[in-house]
């Protein structure tokens, strides 16, 4: 048992310190949210005006840029194996001691913590925004994001085990993650849009994700969470089906790992 906890260590160590050490990774990581909340923030504040009342736009944004962030660096995650693959290093991973589910779990693991340390990064731009934080309110949002990156790493490792180049996993991870961050709520409030694009939001995964977080920030009685056959989500209700996606996508990811040759 130690060795399997070692062998997910050290995967994920190194997903960790490859991060670390790619300068142009970690500022591309924090440049394009930021990017995102200014432009959207300053175009779109005095246009659309406040959200609720004592919610403005920028304020209501924030916790989905939050979010935006977990999921463009959790989903990359699978980008390693890629790498590692063209460049013939994932032959050695595989005939080490550790289990393919040990890597797969590792990797997973890297990506969720690289993600958790970037979204508590930008955490500090939330006094900025009038955003009062608690101690209640961080510790919510860290096991949301650790929660919410383990699904989505999961999902890049999947596409990652299908793919042979990085320029196809990429093309592909690009088809992915915009429409799963612009049909997430991230810009706008789930239930106050069109019938079909509510049963095209309610079906993708992120949409409980950044729900859960924006009632982490702005409280459960802001009027802006999900409303599902007539019930309004609230966070454990995320929680828990972000938790189910989860599982399911990472069984789904070991099982393609453990076909690889």
């Amino acid at each position: 048992m130690n060795e399997i906890y070692r062998g997910i260590w050290v995967v994920a160590y190194r997903e960790l310190l490859r991060f670390v050490q790619e300068r142009s990774r970690m500022v591309t990581s924090f440049a394009f949210p930021i990017m995102f909340l200014v432009v959207f923030g300053a175009g779109f504040n005095r246009i659309v005006g406040p959200m609720t009342e004592g919610v403005d736009f920028i304020q209501f944004m924030y916790p989905g840029i939050l979010s935006m962030t977990v999921v463009m660096s959790s989903m990359f995650s699978g980008m390693s194996i890629v790498w590692d693959r063209e460049f013939g290093f994932l032959k050695e991973i595989l005939v080490a001691p550790i289990s393919r589910s040990g890597i797969v779990l590792g990797k997973a693991l890297g990506g969720s913590v690289t993600a958790m340390l970037q979204g508590v990064i930008l955490l500090t731009l939330a006094p900025f925004l009038g955003i009062h934080l608690t101690a209640l309110m961080v510790v919510k949002y860290i096991f949301l994001v650790l929660l919410l990156s383990l699904s989505l790493s999961g999902m890049g490792i999947f596409v990652a085990t299908r793919m042979r180049s990085q320029q196809g996993f990429q093309m592909v991870m690009n088809l992915l993650i915009f429409p799963l961050i612009f049909l997430s709520g991230v810009f706008f409030p789930v239930d106050n849009v069109s019938p079909w694009l509510q049963m095209i939001a309610k079906l993708n995964p992120l949409t409980y994700g950044v729900d859960a977080i924006r009632q982490v920030f702005l409280s459960g009685d802001a009027g802006l969470g999900v409303t599902v056959m007539g019930y309004k989500m609230g966070i454990i209700e995320d929680a828990l089906i972000i938790g189910v996606l989860g599982l399911s996508l990472l069984s789904v990811s070991v099982w393609s790992f453990s076909r690889q040759e």
